[in-house]
């Protein structure tokens, strides 16, 4: 099989695999420069070989998890269940400028979902959005595409809708599940939080709390592709599986090896930012995938806006998480003085700036604290999630406030972060290894 790789609708390389576990990418006589498939793929006449089944830039686009088990038992009779097979069925429909496909065959464009309106403001929004999953889970190919969904049992009651994805041609749009309820809603307000300190996808909530409208930061007002987008899996060459197995000072190389010297210092702070928020907000999802760059050309690269934060401490399973990329040899969420070194030494931001940003963020946290408390007396279900949210975000202010961090401290976050009871201690759910869901009950 080979497949057509496309920069902003130009087609300019071809995509074959060699074997079962590596593959080829070869630019067309012609190509221009800026048409580069990948920042760490310049135009050339030499083939880039990769001893993988795909380049890492289209690996991230592939979907993950569940919903990768589904595409694989309903297209592989078709098509084949090898990840170049898949991507021929989603390549038309990616984040970014690139697009993949059959050779001749015609591009699907996304379609924009007229739905997003109703789906925000109507009263069924938990029906809405189970409606746009059932309608575009099974098309896979053209309009909106599924990047996720829970495995849970299809006989068993789900909560609201299942956990999903969905992208269209300005939005991307999240729901929530039963193992992480109202993650939507975690999200859009720590979103709140992180975009008075940064730059940030804009985000928008449906009237339940549990559909998330994403604004695409990687289109124009029109909704065209125009900036392309690599996530630092695919820049430090990783799988999508090893998204939590770098470290910051990988990622700063990176930033150093790709973005030009005039936007670098920018990036760091952003970085800086972004990285001080995940402690802040008690984020352990923050990861390689969940930090990217932009660009049009090598002379225009710099770091996307902040996306995809969330408290995620508030549901059971992940309490207990450390931050997801290490920094010095250690995750942490207690790392003393050696965060403020760190960040003076790798992205070169004085602690003086770091001082600031600290203030900062511990100023939003405290402007958003009280929608937080709004939310949970509009949406009873979230009032326990809301409360671990608080608890989680006083405890990282204060962590990072502390004299063994940054020693600013106490700051009174406001009346919004008292006044209301404990919520129940979060459990693990126990897992029984070797006995199967199938057997009978023991007596």
């Amino acid at each position: 099989m080979k497949l057509s790789v496309y920069v902003l609708g130009r087609d300019v390389a071809v995509l074959e695999p060699i074997g079962d576990f590596r593959s080829v990418l070869s630019y067309h006589a012609g190509t221009a420069p800026d048409d580069f498939v990948s920042l760490t793929m310049p135009v050339r006449t030499e083939s880039w070989a990769w001893d993988d089944t795909l380049p890492p830039v289209l690996q991230m686009n592939l979907p993950e998890g569940y919903l990768l088990q589904v595409l694989q038992e309903q297209f592989g009779p078709h098509v084949g269940a090898s990840p170049m097979a898949l991507l021929s069925v989603v390549g038309r429909n990616m984040v970014g400028r690139l697009q993949v496909a059959a050779p001749g065959a015609k591009l699907d464009q996304l379609a924009e979902s007229v739905e997003v309106s109703a789906l925000l403001q109507g009263d069924n929004s938990e029906e809405a959005f189970a409606e746009l999953v059932r309608r575009h889970a099974a098309s896979g190919v053209s309009g909106v595409v599924p990047k996720f969904l829970d495995a849970q049992d299809e006989r068993v009651a789900l909560g609201p809708h299942k956990k999903a994805t969905l992208l269209t041609r300005r939005h991307i749009i999240k729901g929530s599940s039963r193992a992480l309820p109202y993650a939507a809603l975690n999200e859009h307000l720590c979103m709140q939080v992180a975009s008075k300190v940064s730059a940030t996808a804009r985000t928008e909530i449906s009237s339940d709390g549990q559909a998330l409208v994403v604004h695409r930061f990687d289109v124009d007002e029109q909704g065209q592709s125009h900036w392309g987008m690599e996530d630092f899996c695919a820049l430090l060459g990783l799988r999508p599986s090893a998204k939590y197995e770098t470290t910051w000072e990988r990622i700063a190389k990176a930033v150093r090896d790709h973005v030009p010297g005039a936007r670098r210092l920018d990036t760091f702070r952003q970085l800086a930012t972004t990285q001080l928020l995940t402690y802040a907000l008690r984020n352990a999802d923050c990861h390689a995938k969940n930090i990217a760059l932009l660009y049009t050309s090598r002379a225009d690269v710099h770091l996307a806006p902040v996306y995809d934060m969330l408290t995620t401490s508030a549901y059971a399973g992940y309490q207990n998480n450390p931050p997801g990329i290490a920094f010095m040899g250690k995750k942490t969420w207690m790392p003393g003085k050696s965060l403020q070194k760190f960040i003076a030494a790798t992205f070169g931001i004085a602690v003086k700036e770091q001082l600031e940003i600290v203030e900062a963020i511990g100023q939003a946290v405290s402007e958003v604290a009280p929608t937080v408390r709004a939310a949970m007396n509009e949406h009873p279900g979230f009032s326990d999630v809301g409360k671990r949210m608080l608890q989680a975000w006083q405890e990282g202010v204060d962590g990072l406030r502390d004299k063994r961090v940054y020693a600013l401290g106490v700051l009174p976050l406001g009346k919004a972060f008292g006044g209301f009871s404990d919520p129940p201690n979060l459990v693990n759910k126990k897992t029984v290894v070797g006995r199967s869901e199938l057997l009978g009950s023991r007596k």
